[in-house]
């Protein structure tokens, strides 16, 4: 019987360690938490490494952007708003950091009921069995009817929900609307709604037209605000796996149509739970290909973005 052949690992070549290209050095390890410390000391005392490095790539990517007046655009899907990130985003805005707030009808929709009502997000499983799921009468009614009044006035979805929220007599929680907020402060916010998977287009004062009109009109001012981006912008994904990704791909092609093929330069990053493929190709590869970076940071929205926040503030001084 022949045995099988064995490599002669005595033939083996080695390099000395000094010439080999190390991707980890012991300066770049993590310190370790310290009594009373700061979040400059926590931001310091991070790994430069991987994903750290990424997020703190961002956070000094945003903080420039504002420094220099750039576009700071974030895009919202719904789950952000419902996990209580609003008075997160609302500071942003008020320090002038976000310049533009962008979001899918599921995040405007937590937004409208958390303001109103003081509360949102209901049991899918139980109102679907008996067909009540979605069908609450007021959030319903209020934001179509703000969509025909909004379509009457010429504005936007978002600029449509934050007049009609403003002219209710009685609100829950205003502080905690980032439409109401955006408003307020002069930042634009849009709402792109995709028709027949929102709860409101299956109420019965839903009128396709207005929703249309409005969605349409906040698409024409996202593209507007995307040139902005041009020498060092930052749009941040958060949250939205299909809708605010799709988007924001073809918001870009009509800012690079009518802008000689500006903006260029910009950074992208992806936020969100699990990693998807729409965000990744739509927000973080194809836009940069030729100019820019793009990034992808996986984390729970409760706890990611007021780090992210916090890192932005701190790195303002």
């Amino acid at each position: 019987m022949t045995r099988p052949r064995e490599a002669d690992l005595s033939a083996v070549k080695t390099v000395p360690i000094g010439s080999r290209a190390s991707k980890v050095r012991a300066e770049d390890f993590a310190a370790p938490p310290q009594r009373g410390g700061t979040v400059a000391q926590f931001l310091k005392g991070l790994p430069d490494i991987l994903v750290a490095r990424d997020f703190l790539a961002v956070a000094d990517a945003i903080a420039a952007a504002a420094s220099a007046k750039r576009a700071v655009i974030v895009m919202l899907g719904g789950h952000v708003v419902k996990t209580g990130l609003s008075r997160v985003l609302i500071d942003l805005m008020e320090r002038g950091i976000v310049t533009h707030l962008a979001m899918n009808g599921s995040a405007a929709i937590h937004d409208y009921e958390v303001a109103r009502f003081g509360s949102t997000s209901e049991d899918v499983a139980a109102g679907l069995r008996d067909g009540s799921f979605g069908m609450a009468e007021e959030t319903g009614r209020g934001m179509n009817e703000a969509f025909v009044a909004g379509q009457k006035a010429s504005h936007g979805m978002g600029e449509a929900l934050a007049v009609a929220l403003a002219q209710e007599a009685k609100l829950a929680h205003p502080e905690l609307s980032v439409l109401m907020a955006a408003h307020r402060l002069g930042v634009s916010a849009t709402v792109h709604a995709a028709l027949g998977a929102e709860i409101i287009h299956q109420h019965p004062a839903a009128n396709g037209g207005a929703i249309g009109d409005t969605s349409h009109r906040d698409f024409r001012r996202l593209a507007a605000s995307i040139e902005g981006l041009d020498g060092g912008g930052v749009v941040l994904n958060v949250g939205s796996a299909v809708i605010m990704p799709e988007v924001f791909l073809k918001a870009l092609t009509v800012a690079r149509n009518t802008g000689a093929g500006k903006p260029q330069g910009f950074v992208t990053c992806d936020l969100d739970m699990q990693r998807h493929y729409r965000p990744r190709v739509n927000v973080v590869q194809r836009p940069t290909l030729d100019s820019g970076k793009g990034y992808e940071i996986t984390g729970h929205h409760e706890i990611m973005v007021p780090l992210l926040a916090w890192a932005i503030v701190e790195r303002l001084g």
